[in-house]
Protein backbone atom coordinates (compact mmCIF):
# COMPACT_ATOMS: atom_id res chain seq x y z
CA UNK A 1 0.00 0.00 0.00
CA UNK A 2 1.44 3.23 -1.05
CA UNK A 3 2.31 6.29 1.52
CA UNK A 4 -0.43 8.76 1.84
CA UNK A 5 0.75 12.05 0.37
CA UNK A 6 1.69 14.66 3.44
CA UNK A 7 -0.91 18.19 2.93
CA UNK A 8 1.46 21.37 2.34
CA UNK A 9 2.00 23.69 4.79
CA UNK A 10 3.72 27.10 4.63
CA UNK A 11 7.57 26.81 4.72
CA UNK A 12 7.46 22.80 3.54
CA UNK A 13 9.10 24.11 0.20
CA UNK A 14 10.56 26.61 -2.14
CA UNK A 15 11.35 26.99 -5.44
CA UNK A 16 15.15 27.17 -6.86
CA UNK A 17 15.65 29.99 -9.12
CA UNK A 18 15.65 27.14 -12.10
CA UNK A 19 12.03 26.55 -11.07
CA UNK A 20 12.51 23.24 -9.08
CA UNK A 21 10.62 22.92 -6.16
CA UNK A 22 12.69 21.68 -2.80
CA UNK A 23 11.38 20.61 0.33
CA UNK A 24 12.37 22.05 3.59
CA UNK A 25 13.46 20.04 6.51
CA UNK A 26 10.18 20.77 8.26
CA UNK A 27 8.63 18.86 5.59
CA UNK A 28 10.74 16.03 5.93
CA UNK A 29 10.64 15.71 9.20
CA UNK A 30 6.90 15.68 9.63
CA UNK A 31 6.61 12.88 7.01
CA UNK A 32 8.60 11.13 9.27
CA UNK A 33 10.98 9.04 7.14
CA UNK A 34 13.67 9.01 4.70
CA UNK A 35 12.75 8.60 1.02
CA UNK A 36 16.21 7.52 -0.04
CA UNK A 37 16.46 10.13 -2.88
CA UNK A 38 19.23 12.61 -1.51
CA UNK A 39 17.17 15.28 -0.64
CA UNK A 40 18.94 18.15 -0.26
CA UNK A 41 17.33 18.80 3.31
CA UNK A 42 17.13 15.73 4.37
CA UNK A 43 17.41 15.23 8.59
CA UNK A 44 18.73 11.90 8.30
CA UNK A 45 21.44 12.93 6.03
CA UNK A 46 21.04 10.15 3.17
CA UNK A 47 23.54 10.35 0.62
CA UNK A 48 25.73 12.88 2.29
CA UNK A 49 29.28 11.91 2.14
CA UNK A 50 31.39 12.32 5.71
CA UNK A 51 34.24 14.39 5.39
CA UNK A 52 37.52 12.87 6.13
CA UNK A 53 40.44 15.02 7.45
CA UNK A 54 43.23 15.70 5.07
CA UNK A 55 46.25 13.57 5.28
CA UNK A 56 49.30 14.21 6.70
CA UNK A 57 47.31 16.77 8.90
CA UNK A 58 49.59 17.35 12.61
CA UNK A 59 47.87 18.55 15.56
CA UNK A 60 50.78 20.45 16.39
Amino acid sequence: MPATPQPLHPGDFYFTPEGYMVFTEQYHRRRGYCCKSGCRHCPWSFGREKKKPPSGATGS
